[in-house]
């Protein structure tokens, strides 16, 4: 049996903010199995526990930011806890948070002690990277340092595919390292042109010298299947590492495209895999 597929809100975050409850059924439309939240926008947990309950789609997991879980933990935990998530997540580090900063050994045990409140609440926690956390320290991946810092019973990962092929690291590879802790792994595809990364580096705060025009031209997110990835090598690596869901997760939509037909492309492929 083939391994679920969920689609990471985020990526139709506009559709969630104008129509939450809608987007959610044309993801179950969509023949999403299940969805991974980044944000709730204001909806009540109980409403949102019931909704995906009658409509037949489970509630994953939440992308939920750092610094909001380190300031309260099991308040606002507790609200995917309710809602039926088996999985939180920390999604993003801001600049002074990163690996290479002198923040980051205060985020590892900030990581921690989120970790510790999920557990409490019968939640798992997750890490999504991107690519400065493929900086090295003594020689290590600084993501490499984060999970065995943080023991796997409080720490498990969430891959980004796109973004460890970004940081020049096999994605297939890379997931069965983490086989036993891999229980989520994110399907994201792009393409690029040149060096110049613009507009992805733009999403993660970095600005670099290209020109706008430039931007638009060197890189794009795609929908899964339309981009360099070896999308059947990664599932393949996703089944041996034993994981129990892929997240389709796309940031922005190819140039001409929209955030619901990305999303909509995506599935359609993996359905062409038997997935």
């Amino acid at each position: 049996m083939k391994l679920p597929v969920a689609v990471q809100l985020y990526s139709v975050r506009d559709e969630m903010e104008k129509d939450f409850y809608g987007t959610i059924q044309k993801m179950k439309d969509l023949g999403y199995d299940g969805v991974e939240f980044a944000g709730l926008f204001g909806e009540e947990p109980s409403k949102i526990k019931d909704f995906c309950a009658e409509i037949g789609i489970i509630p994953i997991s939440a992308h939920v930011p750092y610094y909001d879980m380190l300031e309260n933990p099991e308040k606002v935990l507790s609200d995917y806890a309710e809602i039926g998530c088996k999985y939180v997540v920390v999604p993003y580090l801001t600049e002074e948070c990163r690996p290479g900063t002198d923040g980051f050994a205060a985020t590892v045990e900030g990581i921690r002690k989120i970790g510790e409140a999920a557990k409490a609440l019968g939640l798992q926690l997750l890490y999504h990277n991107h690519d400065f956390e493929f900086v090295t320290i003594d020689g290590e991946y600084a993501l490499d340092v984060l999970y065995s810092t943080v023991p796997a019973d409080l720490l498990k990962t969430e891959i980004d595919t796109c973004w460890v092929n970004v940081a020049g690291v096999n994605p297939a590879e890379y997931v069965e390292k983490y086989s036993g802790r891999s229980p989520v792994v994110h399907l994201k595809d792009f393409k690029k042109s040149g060096d110049k990364l613009g507009k992805l580096y733009d999403l993660i705060g970095i600005d670099d010298d290209a020109q706008e025009e430039e931007k638009e031209d060197s890189f794009s997110f795609m929908p899964v299947g339309y981009g360099v990835q070896d999308i059947p090598a990664i599932l393949a690596a996703c089944e041996n590492a034993g994981a129990e869901w892929v997240v389709v997760e796309q940031d922005s939509p190819a140039k001409n495209d929209t955030p619901l037909n990305s999303v909509k492309l995506s599935r359609e492929y993996l359905k062409t895999l038997n997935w």
